[in-house]
Formats: structure tokens, sequence, C-alpha cells
């Protein structure tokens, strides 16, 4: 009975409590079936509807690798891209080109020379007296890349005579001192 006394003393302030408790207990029953419709694995929205879910995507995608020497070297694959942020994280590195509905093709600029000229380049001197690079020696006439016109009457008899057998490319580091060796004798440039 003391109770009764006590509430309609605070008549007003019951009443608040009451209406503070229905919300808490509102509120508690809405978080429960949310939680427990997760746990079922069902979707809290209508659980007939339907929706399509597409597969991975297929793409061509050509790699140019550009060398130093001017040589590109192109890599054909077929892609399957399941993410389009994993796909471009992928070639983060690599300039787009060209991007069409079938296909796309990235390109790197590489800080060496080519492989093919590590094996087989060689500077010579072309009878016009160009600096140039030979596939193979010099003799077999068969140019990759020219770069300038060089008074031969300038050049010693060693270099000339090197010139003319052919000096293996080998490697950027020698490809670079060559260059730099015969620029001084340069006349003009291609």
């Amino acid at each position: 009975m003391k109770v009764f006394q006590v509430i309609k003393k605070q008549k007003g302030h019951t009443l608040l409590i009451i209406l503070f408790l229905l919300l808490v207990s509102g509120v508690s029953v809405l978080f429960n079936q949310a939680f427990s419709s997760a746990e079922r694995g069902q979707p809290e929205s209508d659980l007939g509807e339907a929706f399509e879910v597409s597969g991975p995507a297929t793409m061509d995608v050509t790699l140019q690798y550009m060398y130093l020497d001017g040589e590109v070297i192109e890599e054909k694959t077929k892609e399957t891209i399941w993410s389009m942020e994993d796909f471009w994280a992928q070639y983060e590195d690599w300039t787009l080109l060209r991007q069409s509905e079938g296909g796309m093709v990235f390109q790197m600029e590489i800080d060496d020379i080519s492989p093919a000229l590590k094996m087989n380049g060689y500077f010579g001197i072309t009878e016009d007296g160009v600096l140039s690079i030979f596939e193979g020696v010099p003799q077999d006439e068969q140019v990759i890349q020219s770069f300038f016109q060089v008074d031969t009457k300038k050049l010693k008899s060693k270099q000339h005579s090197e010139l003319v057998n052919g000096i293996p490319v080998g490697d950027k580091h020698h490809y670079e001192e060559v260059l730099e060796a015969f620029a001084e004798y340069k006349e003009s440039e291609f």
C-alpha cells in the first residue's frame, strides 16, 4: 500500500517513468528481432525478393614494355576481373594507353635496354658515317637504331676500327658510355 501512496503523490513523474519504460522495451524488442534475423542469415526485408549476381568479367589486356633503346615488347593476356578495385591496383604502376569494351592497353617505361639488344646489339658505323646499333656485327648491315652523323676524320684509328668491327652493347651502362664517348664526334643528329 505504501507504494501506491507514493505513486499517487507523484502522478506526474509516474506517467513519465511508465512512458520511458515502454520506450526502452520497444527499442529492445526491435534490436532483438534485427539481431536474431541476422544470426539466421535472413535479411530484414522481404525474403521472397530475388536478385541476379553476375560473375567475373574477362578482358583482353595488352602490356607494352618500352625500353630505352626504343624497342617495345608486347605481352597479351586475358584477365579475369573479380573486382575492379583489385584490377586497377594490379596495374597502378602502368600507364593506360587505350581502353575499349573488349580490352585495355597498358605501357610501362623500362629504365634499361631491351634483352635483344643486350644479346645481339653492336654499335657500329654505316658507310655514310652514322653511329648506329646493328643486329649482329656491322658488316651484316642490319641497322636497328641510328643516332647521329660522326665526323670520322676526328676519330682515332682505334675508335674507327672498333666501330667498323662492332662494339657489343652489353648492358645499359655500357650503352650510355659508348653514346657519350662518341657524342663529341657528332656532326648532326637524326
